[in-house]
């Protein structure tokens, strides 16, 4: 086993982390003019049709009832006769990546979904932003805190909104033990445990490719990093963080396995996880007067919740479906996201440091 580095370091209260970790002043955002009078369905595009794609947005979206597939866009010219036909996609709706800015034009589109490689999260950000449609950005947002302010800035300079892919928070389990931490039903928060990870045997794909944006804390470990921030409702100040490579023939760019540590204003330590080495997908919390948990806590379906007090009793709903919906009716609405760009920022401030530490023997 390859052990690359372990390092401790606080957090350099710099203007920017200091701005991002306090919280931020959201827009108000007017109802838009094409959305004025009748109320309408949300025209969504989904810009990439990958498994996510193809197996989760898609399909949630036809189980969504403020927004709908209104187009798509693909670099494989095979793909659209089948979306075409599967979903009632009309031609003019269907965009490659070379004439992709004429989507400006098209009324049907309000929202394009950027479901792409991290390294490509920016670029199609802004395109879209600069084309007049509101943003969804899968996570996570960007490939380090820098790009996340200038696709922020985009959006705001076009008067779109931007939110990140983060269904967790869409999820009635999740919401619970979010009001658990940040409400202290248990008193203060001690400890947050989390592990986000899966036994990845691919040998081909854009994760292990590190200028695509590849590696476990760029795919699982965001989910980790996100249970701990949302349980505490507060933003780390000091972060420990250690990878590995357990598979040196398949991870020769990328991290396999990253652990770290983050500790907390009021306290709370963090205890957390990702990796592609294994299967894991648990979130702990220990309190001054007692314990929650979720397990799994990030799965698609069949989240299960308990705390010392008993079970959690919840609908299981469709996430994506639920995350789509929302933002369309935000949109509608003229309202803030629940998710707005400015979270996906805050993680990246984080993974950034994570990535800093796990490199250097010494901070």
């Amino acid at each position: 086993m390859e052990h690359r580095a372990y390092s401790r370091r606080k957090f350099i209260r710099n203007t920017a982390v200091a701005t991002a970790a306090a919280g931020f002043t959201l827009p108000s955002f007017g109802a838009p003019a094409f959305l004025t009078g009748k109320q309408k369905k949300v025209g969504i595009a989904l810009v990439g049709l990958g498994y996510y794609s193809t197996d989760l947005l898609a399909p949630a979206l036809q189980e969504t009832t403020t927004a709908y597939l209104a187009g798509i866009v693909t670099g494989t010219p095979s793909k659209e006769e089948i979306w075409m036909e599967k979903y009632g996609i009309p031609r003019k709706n269907v965009y490659n990546y070379e004439n992709f800015d004429s989507i400006a034009d098209n009324p049907d589109i309000d929202i394009v979904y950027v479901v792409l490689p991290n390294s490509m999260h920016k670029e199609y950000t802004i395109r879209a932003a600069n084309a007049g449609k509101h943003v969804i950005c899968e996570k996570p947002m960007a490939l380090n805190a820098a790009e996340c302010w200038e696709m922020i800035d985009a959006c705001k300079e076009n008067g779109v909104q931007l939110s990140i892919g983060y269904r967790m928070q869409f999820e009635p389990y999740t919401q619970e033990v979010m009001r658990l931490g940040q409400d202290r039903v248990f008193g203060n928060v001690l400890q947050v445990t989390a592990g986000a990870a899966f036994r990845n045997s691919g040998q081909d794909h854009w994760k292990l490719k590190k200028a695509m944006g590849g590696g476990a804390m760029m795919d699982m470990g965001v989910y980790s990093l996100q249970a701990a921030r949302y349980v505490t409702g507060e933003e780390p100040v000091e972060v420990n963080a250690r990878s590995y490579v357990t598979r040196p023939q398949y991870f020769k760019e990328v991290e396999e396995v990253m652990l770290f540590d983050l500790v907390f204003p009021s306290g709370t330590i963090a205890s957390l996880s990702t990796g592609f080495h294994a299967n894991l997908n648990f979130l702990k919390v220990a309190c001054e007067q007692g314990w929650f948990e979720l397990e799994p806590f990030q799965a698609y379906r069949g989240i299960k919740g308990r705390s010392s007090k008993g079970e959690f009793q919840f609908p299981d709903i469709n996430q994506q479906a639920a995350q789509m919906d929302e933002v369309a009716q935000c949109i509608l609405e003229g309202k803030p996201m629940r998710v707005p760009g400015e979270e996906g920022l805050k993680d990246m401030i984080v993974v950034d440091q994570i990535y800093d530490c796990a490199a250097k023997e010494k901070c």
